[in-house]
């Protein structure tokens, strides 16, 4: 491989990390909104993430976790 190629190629991996760093901010802020808005409905934010990591979780962890529980 030449230097050029090497360059080129290298530029194109931190474009496309930059990329997805700014697709990860985007979605991140989409969450904050959303969350705002559940919270303005009324609905309680914290059962709501715990709603989510369960299922999450695979369903042997779940039942594990559930029979602990």
């Amino acid at each position: 491989m030449t230097d050029a190629v090497t360059a080129e190629e290298l530029r194109s991996f931190i474009e496309r990390f930059e990329s997805m760093e700014e697709e990860k901010h985007t979605v991140t802020d989409a969450q904050k909104e959303m969350m705002a808005e559940l919270a303005s409905r009324g609905y309680d934010r914290k059962a709501f993430k715990e709603v989510i990591r369960l299922r999450k979780m695979k369903p042997d962890q779940r039942a594990e976790f559930e029979a602990v529980v």
